[in-house]
């Protein structure tokens, strides 16, 4: 993800909070953390590119990713 916004010079701050619930989400009992990369994108990467595209979050900016109310807060700063 952050080699994806390192051109726009993003910074991305993930939070431990938010790397346990992406841990949490993206576990399964029978297949382990194969989810993951599926829990990143859908809960990570398609809204930060629908806030890229609408223009949400300018060039240089930090990003911070933290979780609350049982899903994923993005701040832009």
């Amino acid at each position: 993800v952050q080699k994806l916004l390192k051109d726009r010079k993003i910074a991305l701050d993930l939070t431990d909070a938010a790397k346990r619930w992406l841990g949490r989400v993206g576990y399964d009992p029978v297949y382990g953390a194969r989810p993951l990369k599926r829990a990143v994108q859908r809960y990570l990467q398609d809204p930060l590119a629908e806030k890229l595209l609408a223009g949400e979050i300018p060039d240089g900016a930090t990003v911070r990713i933290d979780e609350g109310d049982g899903e994923l807060n993005i701040a832009v700063g």
